[in-house]
């Protein structure tokens, strides 16, 4: 699993209205300050990921990354900290392969039901968790980010860090 994670002003995800794209385009979800998190499913994610050290330690990583400013100017506070806004994307392209060719293969990606299985599970787990609004974008469907990166700050997570011998330090 890896998890884009970019520090917002604000963040929404548009999809087609119901009735195609010529009906426009509605708001799937929207936040204030908070987080935007694009995840993307590997081949190797498991359906047994979720609930496993890995996982746990990256939700609770997400959640703990102190990467917004305290009262100083200095990036000491989390988004539990904040209580700010988690705006949750599926992301296949997190896995995309550019080492041959122009066009990037998804090969690394996880096939499409276990990723939605995936999916759905972090945004239920993260939408206990979240100390503020949780929102989600929808699996599968084309999507529209409009959003406004603070700082910038964008970092990347992912599950391979956490296997084995390595722990989640606070």
């Amino acid at each position: 699993m890896r998890l884009l994670v970019q520090r917002v002003s604000r963040a929404r995800v548009e999809v087609a209205a119901a009735g195609g794209p010529e009906a426009g385009r509605e708001t799937a979800g929207a936040i204030g300050p908070g987080l935007l998190v694009l995840a993307g499913f590997g081949r190797a994610d498991a359906p047994e990921l979720p609930g496993t050290r890995p996982w746990t330690a990256l939700c609770a990583k997400l959640l703990d990354l102190r990467i917004f400013p305290d009262d100083a100017g200095r990036l000491n506070l989390s988004l539990k900290d904040t209580g700010g806004g988690l705006l949750l994307v599926s992301q296949f392209t997190l896995y995309a392969d550019t080492r041959r060719g122009r066009r990037p293969s998804f090969s690394g990606a996880c096939a499409p039901d276990a990723a939605q299985a995936l999916y759905e599970r972090l945004a239920t787990d993260l939408a206990a968790q979240a100390p503020g609004p949780f929102a989600q974008g929808v699996f599968g469907a084309e999507m529209w980010l409009d959003f406004v990166n603070w700082g910038p700050v964008t970092i990347l997570l992912d599950s391979a860090e956490y296997t084995g011998s390595a722990e989640y330090v606070d």
